[in-house]
């Protein structure tokens, strides 16, 4: 049990929440309120394969982030250090990679489904600015937090591109309304 604890801390699981929430309320509320007379063509199951695909994505990014911040959180916080005192440095590498491969592979499948092949690209973009992130660019000035910022804007475009921008249609029987 404590491993598994272990685990969730390591991955951040609030944050990862608030990340399918916000993803949640995006699409169910603000597409739903922009046209409330029409029945979202998206598919359900797509979408929450969808949000899947960014929580595992964000866990693998937050996870090599704790990674490769062991000596700084050692000295910081040795109290709450997960990474080589409860979980092994090779498990935590081998997390990494199982999340983000497992994440971008759901994410291309959502690519092939519906052709916008934007969502798998740019989430393995993602998984990569992650690992990049955590080794190079935290440690630059400005980049570091403009990687962040767009990663975080990603959390609701993905969404977006998933229905809209210009690739939505709302429909009502046979009358399709193109945005």
């Amino acid at each position: 049990m404590k491993l598994l604890t272990a685990f969730f801390q390591l991955a951040r699981w609030p944050n990862l929440f608030f990340i399918a929430l916000t993803q949640c309320l995006y699409y169910g509320c603000l597409f739903k309120a922009v046209a409330p007379a029409y029945s979202l063509r998206a598919d359900l199951f797509l979408f929450l394969l969808l949000v899947f695909a960014s929580v595992l994505i964000a866990a693998a990014g937050y996870i090599i982030n704790d990674y490769f911040d062991q000596q700084i959180d050692k000295i910081n916080k040795p109290q709450k250090v997960v990474v080589g005192r409860i979980i092994h440095r090779r498990w935590v590498i081998l997390w990494h990679w199982v999340l983000s491969v497992a994440g971008i592979g759901i994410s291309f499948y959502i690519s092939y489904k519906t052709g916008k092949w934007i969502i798998g690209w740019a989430n393995l973009a993602s998984s990569l600015l992650l690992w990049f992130y955590s080794t190079t660019f935290k440690k630059k000035l400005l980049i570091g937090n403009v990687i962040i910022s767009a990663l975080s804007a990603w959390v609701i475009l993905v969404v977006y591109f998933f229905v809209g921008a210009g690739f939505n249609q709302w429909y009502q029987g046979e009358n399709f309304i193109n945005f």
